[in-house]
């Protein structure tokens, strides 16, 4: 019999406040009816940032009883799989509208890359979530997300290298203290890979063709510029994940024992932001030391970690800050330097 506790499956109404992940699609479709293809990137990198400092945050741990509800609820699993045909269906809507030759060349790069900030900044955040499941059915629909973004071999590297090598020298997708994001993204794009084919070539493989065939299956349907479109969004996306990961670590370092292996991973080595209506919409990713101390806890019942390096401001607005790199210095070497790390 099981011990959870019945309330633990119950629903409240703050929950909803998750299906603000799957509002992200619909940035797209109102910047393209509105002309505005600007639209997206104004919502993502300059309203939610100002709304996240009204908002302000929300760091307090939940109480025994509220975290096993936060655990068993099927609602959050409810928000991960409703993500899967938005994404799909955003993604063979654009690839029609760019297909068709309707939008200007202009439009269609604007509107390609606003694509690409719902399929990066939902997408592979909720793939992410499914990927760490036990569930075959969820393993498949983050493989699924990934081939739609040509980044299947995600979820291995994730998993099986990052998790194990977080904030050590080995690991392609934690910064190191002063290396600029446009020196640490071909870093990381080629060491992940890497270390995912040498894992599991098999695991690699399969997610792959199923982009290709995605692409053709694209093409056939809606012309070449359909393809372009494709693979388009899918390099914003993936430029926006290693922006995250960028963040995610940038400066902090393992400790190296004696014997030759790195302490364990701890809430010092993951940046945290708890900024309310962010994580939201990432649906607590930002809450991010918790997770490398839990992979598998589902994502409402991710905890704020005391110990944990706390970010200025929330992902949107320290994304566009780790493009440009000598800003992103300004802020963030000086946090490093106080927490006694960083120095290589």
């Amino acid at each position: 019999m099981s011990s959870t506790p019945d309330a633990a499956q119950g629903f409240a109404l703050r929950d909803a406040r998750f299906l603000l992940a799957l509002s992200v699609a619909a940035a797209p479709v109102i910047g393209h009816a509105l002309g505005q293809y600007w639209y997206a990137f104004a919502v993502f990198f300059v309203a939610v940032p100002l709304l996240d400092v009204a908002i302000g945050r929300d760091a307090a741990p939940a109480a025994p009883a509220e975290l096993e509800r936060l655990k068993h609820g099927p609602f959050f699993r409810f928000v991960l799989h409703a993500w899967v045909p938005l994404q799909l269906c955003l993604i063979g809507w654009g690839a029609w509208l760019v297909g068709s030759g309707t939008l200007g060349a202009g439009e269609a790069i604007l509107f390609t890359a606003s694509v690409g900030l719902a399929t990066g900044g939902a997408g592979i955040t909720i793939a992410h979530e499914l990927g760490h499941k036990l569930p075959g059915l969820d393993r498949f629909l983050s493989r699924l997300l990934l081939a739609s973004v040509s980044y299947g071999h995600f979820t291995v590297e994730h998993n099986r290298g990052h998790h194990a090598r977080v904030a050590t020298p080995e690991d392609p997708a934690s910064a190191r203290f002063g290396e600029g994001f446009w020196r640490f993204l071909p870093r990381t794009l080629a060491g992940s890979f890497a270390h995912a084919w040498q894992l599991e070539r098999a695991e690699v493989l399969r997610p792959w063709a199923a982009t290709f065939a995605i692409a053709a299956t694209l093409g056939i349907a809606f012309g070449p510029w359909a393809v372009a479109f494709f693979f388009g969004q899918s390099a914003v996306a993936v430029l926006q994940l290693e922006a995250v990961n960028y963040i995610e670590h940038y400066g902090l370092q393992r400790k190296k024992l004696p014997d030759g292996r790195y302490e364990r991973p701890t809430a010092a080595h993951a940046w945290d932001a708890y900024e309310r209506l962010s994580n939201c919409f990432l649906v607590h990713l930002q809450r991010h030391a918790d997770h490398h101390l839990n992979p598998g806890r589902p994502y409402a019942a991710l905890q704020p970690q005391a110990e944990s390096p706390k970010l200025p401001a929330g992902y949107p607005a320290m994304v566009p800050l780790a493009l440009v790199p000598p800003l992103w210095f300004a802020v963030m070497n000086p946090r490093v330097l106080r927490l006694g790390r960083g120095i290589t």
